[in-house]
């Protein structure tokens, strides 16, 4: 398990990638945006990007609107 903090609340998470934890949290995963450490990510990134314990992760959803 890693401890990450999530949109600025900690939380304990067995996934090993970006991508696994988008669904591990059951995310619509092509309406999110992540950022990891400050850094946006591309969702081709998301495979192979490792997450490591103590990670500050911000989590978007796109939401339509006018």
């Amino acid at each position: 398990m890693k401890t990450l903090t999530i949109n600025g609340a900690g939380q304990q998470l067995s996934a090993g990638t970006v991508a696994g934890m988008v669904e591990e949290l059951g995310l619509p995963g092509p309406l999110v945006l992540v950022e990891l450490n400050g850094l946006a990510l591309r969702k081709s990134e998301w495979g192979e990007t490792p997450l490591r314990d103590g990670d500050r992760i911000e989590i978007l959803r796109i939401a339509a609107g006018g």
